[in-house]
C-alpha cells in the first residue's frame, strides 16, 4: 500500500521533473529554431558530427525516433547540404548518413554555442549538484526501463 506521503512526493517529483524539462526543451528548442534546425534535424546532425557515419536504420534509436520520420528529417538535411547518403558496399539494403563538409562546418560554428547556452542553462547548479542529479536521473530512468521490460 502506498502512503498519502509518497503519493504525494511523488506527484510533486513528477511536476518538477516536468516543468524543468519542459524549460529546457523550451529554451534549446528556440535555439534550434533561431538557427534554422528542429530539434530532430539537430539531433541527426549531432549524432552524425560526434559519431560518423551512421547507418539509417540506426539512427532513429540512437535518437530516439520513430524510423520513419527518420527518411523525411535525412531528406531535408541531404537537400541542404548538410549530410549525404552513402550506399553501403557490402549489403544493398543498407544506406548510411554522413555529415557533409558543409555540415561539419556548420556544427563546428553551432555546437559550442549550444553548450555554452546548455552551461549557461544549468549554471545554477554546483557541479556536485550536477552531478547528484546526473547519478539520480539515471538512476530512475533505468529502473523505470526495468520495470518495463
Amino acid at each position: 500500500m502506498v502512503s498519502e506521503n509518497e503519493r504525494l512526493e511523488a506527484l510533486k517529483l513528477f511536476i518538477v521533473l516536468s516543468r524543468s524539462h519542459k524549460v529546457l526543451h523550451e529554451s534549446t528548442n528556440q535555439f534550434f529554431q533561431d538557427n534554422g534546425l528542429n530539434p530532430t534535424e539537430f539531433a541527426v546532425l549531432e549524432l552524425l558530427y560526434h559519431k560518423g557515419r551512421q547507418a539509417l536504420q540506426k539512427i532513429g534509436s540512437k535518437i530516439l525516433l520513430a524510423s520513419g520520420s527518420i527518411t523525411y528529417v535525412v531528406d531535408k538535411l541531404e537537400r541542404r547540404g548538410l549530410i549525404n547518403r552513402i550506399a553501403s558496399e557490402e549489403d544493398r539494403r543498407v544506406t548510411y548518413a554522413e555529415i557533409s563538409p558543409q555540415g561539419r562546418a556548420f556544427m563546428e560554428e553551432l555546437f559550442p554555442k549550444h553548450e555554452i547556452q546548455l552551461v549557461e542553462l544549468l549554471n545554477v547548479l554546483t557541479s556536485e549538484e550536477k552531478q547528484t542529479l546526473t547519478t539520480l536521473l539515471r538512476k530512475l530512468g533505468l529502473s523505470i526501463k526495468n520495470l518495463s521490460e
